[in-house]
């Protein structure tokens, strides 16, 4: 008997997803944690969006850092306009569960996100983060415009060194202009804060990971 990975899950086509619906999602006005607006303009600030997996947990991950103004978590990436997390979870919608950052940059930085991104999850495990499978769980940077997509491929070429000196198998993670976001349900806004015994299923590779001007990071 052959053993191997589990096989991965497969992205429907456009023809395949589900059509979705004209109305968006309500959310709070508030971000629990923060006190701030969850849906603003956010002037003088710069937006980041990433996915690693359970938003759950990668939301908590960003809102407790400084000079973060506030977060949120969504769908985006995929074809089903509007979706719910019922319409995520059919595997049928192509879209990722992603967390929306709104920083300062005087405050903190985008590579500073990014050290955050890589060292938060395993960008190596496809369409999946530990029992999490499905196509809402891949590895995703999604980038706010030039600026960002060189600093993420820079990042993650100097990652890929890191892990695989580690003996870590090749990144997986999809780097893409920023897409539509579309806010998931309130209840899974900050949901880790209104549930601190809830669910996280992220976990890091134990690999630290330098900066785009080569520091490492503080973890080991």
């Amino acid at each position: 008997m052959i053993f191997g990975p589990p096989p991965q899950p497969r992205m429907p086509t456009w023809e395949e997803a589900l059509p979705g619906r004209a109305e968006k999602m309500p959310v709070a006005v508030r971000h629990f944690v923060l006190d701030a607006p969850l849906d603003a303009p956010f002037e003088g600030m710069s937006q980041a969006m990433f996915g690693m997996g359970c938003f759950w947990g990668a939301e908590r991950m960003f809102w407790s850092v400084p000079g973060v103004v506030s977060t949120a978590v969504g769908y985006a990436a995929g074809f089903t306009e509007n979706p719910t997390y019922e319409d995520i979870c059919s595997g049928r919608t192509g879209h990722n569960e992603v967390v929306q950052v709104i920083f300062d940059p005087a405050q903190t930085s985008y590579e500073a996100l990014l050290r955050i991104f890589w060292e938060g999850h395993d960008p190596t495990e496809g369409m999946r983060q530990g029992n999490d499978v499905g196509t809402q769980y891949r590895s995703g940077i999604y980038t706010a415009d030039a600026e960002q997509n060189e600093a993420a491929r820079a990042s993650q070429a100097i990652y890929q060194a890191r892990l695989a000196a580690a003996g870590r198998g090749p990144i997986t993670t999809e780097v893409l202009p920023a897409p539509v976001f579309y806010f998931a349900e309130d209840p899974h806004q900050q949901y880790l804060a209104k549930n601190p015994g809830g669910y996280c299923g992220l976990g890091g590779t134990g690999v630290s990971c330098p900066t785009a001007t080569g520091a490492s990071g503080d973890s080991g």
